[in-house]
């Protein structure tokens, strides 16, 4: 069947697979991991907050293991994630070699190059090494989409009422 009952679209959906049959990368993150189904409001500006609390990725000197929480929040326009590939593309970093700040800012690059949202916050809240604690937001608006302003009342007002602007 290709819809559901609430008729979300699934035909194009891989990553959910059949039992045992989902293949994990576990050192070359990029957007082609990522799946999306279609935003079945696009006229209607939501929030959609995906927390991964397990991220870990290795230091490009040091070899020594990050750990972070990652945070996607994003504005939908046609396409949503599926959570599935969302899980995957962060298990995909493992292995991977790479800064903090580098690692938070290719996050969005790469989920904007795949949903073209039209508005997607990545906070990297990584555990602290050395007695320092690093934290990296990142943001981008699709200031062409004809709703912008009022997608950015909306973020504007859930940053400040959830306190989401903080950590």
């Amino acid at each position: 069947m290709d819809t559901t009952k609430s008729q979300d679209k699934t035909e194009n959906l891989k990553s959910l697979g059949k039992a045992g049959a989902t293949e994990y990368n576990y050192s070359d993150p990029g957007p082609d991991i990522l799946e999306t189904f279609p935003n079945n409001f696009p006229g209607r500006p939501y929030i959609i907050s995906i927390e991964f609390p397990e991220y870990t990725s290795l230091c490009p000197v040091t070899g020594q293991p990050d750990f972070a929480t990652i945070i996607v929040e994003y504005i939908p326009d046609e396409l949503c994630v599926e959570s599935k590939s969302f899980k995957l593309y962060m298990g995909a970093y493992r292995n991977h070699q790479s800064f903090m700040e580098t690692i938070t800012n290719n996050i969005l690059d790469d989920f904007v190059s795949r949903l073209s949202p039209l508005w997607m916050r990545v906070k990297g809240i990584f555990s602290p090494r050395g007695g320092t604690s690093l934290h990296v937001f990142a943001e981008e608006y699709k200031k062409e989409s004809p709703q912008y302003e009022s997608v950015r009342e909306c973020v504007r007002e859930w940053k400040m009422e959830s306190g989401r602007h903080q950590a």
